[in-house]
Order: C-alpha cells, then structure tokens, then sequence
C-alpha cells in the first residue's frame, strides 16, 4: 500500500515507461503490417537498351519486394545513387547483350547490392538473384523453343530437380512474427526491471529507508516483495495485453497453451525484478544501479538467441546466455507457440525462470548487511562526535 500511495503521488515514472513499451508496439506492429517490407528502391544499368533488358525491369516491378526506382545509363550513376541511400540494389545489363543471347553466348549480368542495410539489403539481393535465375531460365526456353523443343523437355532441361520450399510455423514469412513476439515482452520486462531499480536506489536517494522497513517489519525480503509487487502487476498486464493482441488479433502462430504462455510471460516480468533487487542491493550509487540496469538489459538483446544463434557463439558468451531470463523466456516461447509442446517438454526453462527469485532473498541479504554496516557507522560517527564533545568541554 506504501508503494501504491508513492505511484499515485508520482505517476510520471510510470506513466513514461508505459507509454515507451506502447510506442515500441505500435512502432513494429505498423513496420511489419505487411509481414515484411515492400517496394524497396532499387535501379538498373542498363547499357543495352534491348527488348531483353526492358523485359528485366518489367519484371523486376511485377514482384511485390522490390521498384525500380531509377534506370541508369552508366555504372557511375547507379553507384551514387547507391552511397546516397536512394537505391538498395542494382542490376548492370552490358550492351550487346541481346545479341550475345541470340549467338548463343553466356553474358553477364552484374548485381550490386549493399549489406550494409541487413533487413533491405537481404531482401533486395534474394528478390534480384531469383528474377536473374527466372530471366535466364526465360531465355534459355525461348531459344530451345526455336530450336524445336517441346515444352516438357524444355522445362526438364531448365529445371531437372524442382524444389519446394515450405516455411514451417511462419508460412509468410512475416518478420512481425520473428521481430514482436520477443522484442516486446523482452522490452517490457527489462523496463519493470529498470523501474524497480529505480524505485529501490531511490529509498536510499531520499534517506527513507527506515520508514520502508519500518512498514515491513523490519524483513528486507517483505519490503522488497512490496515495493515490487505493484509493478509486477502492472507491467504483467501490459505483457498479456501484447499477447492478446499478437496470438489473438493479429493472428500470430499459437500451436500451444495460452495460459501456458502467460505463466511464461508473468515469469519474465518476476525474473527482471529479481535481477533489479540484486542490483540495487548491491549498488548504492543512483547513477551506477541505472548504468548496470541498462547495461544488463542491452546484452540480453545479444546473448538471447533470438537475433543471433547461440550455438555459433563462442563457448565463454553461451555459458553467459544462461544469466538472463529472456533466454529461456525464448526457449519457451518457441515450445508453447510454435512446437505446441506442454508443460511436461519446457518445465526446465519454467524452472530457470523460477530459478531468478534466489536473486531476490540474495539482494535482501545484501540489503540488509549494507544497511545495518551504514547504521553501524553511523553510530561510530556519532559516537566519536560526542567523544570529541565531551573533550572539549573538559
């Protein structure tokens, strides 16, 4: 009740944190309302000017992924327009090259791309490299067809081995899938986590520490469980509320048990506020709890799994990976939403997660060792003061 009195006087803590985690969910829920991004800007180079290259750029806009922005003249054009930013990606056509085709001779088409751009760049080099392979595989039908060949012969010559590709669990390849469904609840636990730092550092900031055990009777683990209990329910609503919208409007894969899901996602919001009771128990200094609070949270992103496998990680960072909840909180998810796998498959992450409250009574101890080493001197000082008093007036 003591914390619930401290929100309501000052609100705007809360109020900031909450509008980030919702601003970082609209931000990627419009990003990725088309699944993954469309029309992205690329150009040609093209030095031949034949029916064959107009048909590439033709082509190139009928597919969904990308636009030609621009077609060029020269290599030089094309290149600033790249260092620019206006282009992703471009394809240089040489001159001659119709005719090459017509003597039967294998020209070169060049693909420029820049991978400086990861998401774009990715996505232009695998729009580029399929419409190359499908405008060769067009010409080469088209002369096999002049020479007389049947069409089920041209396409056992084209293509002997026909492959076919079947994205399991994310069938449209949706980026909103792969991005929301662990960015947002790693980003709203690791707010509860800075929020609850904050709002330990600060009993200390403002010389209230007596008066918050006081309430708790004295036990540094009733105080800490009620100074995170309010912010535990808060940000755990804000967490189910995102799955709702995720599995539930947006239609996102859930092959598992919601509530399994939930206990998964109110285990995350926990774990992030164990860690925050180590943390500021060990900390004293304001500034330093925040820095080590932000810190943590930035190389969880890294060492999760999720934007990075932790299997190609050296050794040394995939023991590392362990420390932060939303490893297994990832491991979890894959379980219960995309495998449909129970509680009897994923009860050792479950356990893990439980695992992050030791840090809760380790931060108390702590707690309570600093406090009663600060009140011990604070006795000495005292005590020296009215020794040094008493001389004086002697």
């Amino acid at each position: 009740m003591r914390e619930y009195k401290r929100l309501i006087a000052y609100p705007r803590y809360l109020v900031i944190l909450t509008f980030g985690a919702v601003l970082t969910f609209v931000f990627f829920a419009t990003m990725t309302d088309e699944g993954q991004p469309q029309r992205l800007p690329v150009g040609v180079v093209d030095m031949d000017g034949s029916y064959l290259s107009r048909r590439i750029c033709h082509e190139l806009n009928a597919t969904p992924g990308v636009q030609v922005k621009e077609v060029f003249d020269n290599h030089m054009a094309a290149r600033r327009a790249m260092q620019r930013g206006e282009i992703f990606a471009f394809y240089e056509i040489p001159k001659n090259t119709y005719n090459e085709v017509l003597q039967f001779h294998a020209p070169k088409f060049v693909l420029y791309n820049n991978a400086a751009y990861l998401l774009a760049g990715t996505l232009c080099y695998k729009q580029l490299a399929t419409m190359g392979m499908l405008a060769a595989g067009g010409v080469q039908r088209e002369v096999l067809r002049k020479k007389g060949v049947g069409e089920k012969q041209i396409m056992g010559l084209i293509q002997p081995v026909a492959f076919e590709t079947r994205n399991i669990s994310n069938p449209w390849i949706n980026y909103g899938v792969y991005l929301m469904t662990t960015l947002i609840p790693a980003v709203i636990a690791f707010i509860a986590l800075m929020h609850t730092a904050f709002s330990i550092v600060r009993e200390r900031q403002r010389r209230t520490v007596k008066h918050w055990l006081k309430k708790a009777h004295g036990s540094t683990v009733y105080a800490l469980l009620g100074k995170m209990l309010p912010y535990t329910l808060w940000y755990s609503l804000l967490a189910l509320t995102a799955n709702l919208i995720m599995f539930g409007f947006m239609d996102f894969p859930m092959n598992g048990s919601w509530l399994l899901m939930a206990l998964n996602s109110v285990l995350l919001i926990v774990a992030a506020q164990c860690v925050a009771c180590l943390i500021a128990g060990c900390i004293n200094d304001p500034s330093l709890a925040m820095s080590v609070s932000t810190l943590y949270s930035a190389m969880s992103f890294s060492l999760s799994g999720f934007s990075f496998p932790i299997d190609a990680m050296p050794g040394f960072f995939q023991s590392f990976s362990w420390l932060y909840p939303i490893r297994h909180y990832f491991l979890n998810y894959t379980d219960i939403a995309i495998n449909g796998n129970n509680l009897h498959q994923c009860w050792p992450h479950f356990c893990a997660l439980l695992g992050f409250g030791l840090l809760l009574l380790l931060g108390a101890m702590v707690l309570k060792w600093q406090i009663n080493h600060n009140t011990a001197e604070v006795k000495r000082e005292v005590k020296k003061k009215q020794t040094v008093l008493s001389e004086s007036e002697k």
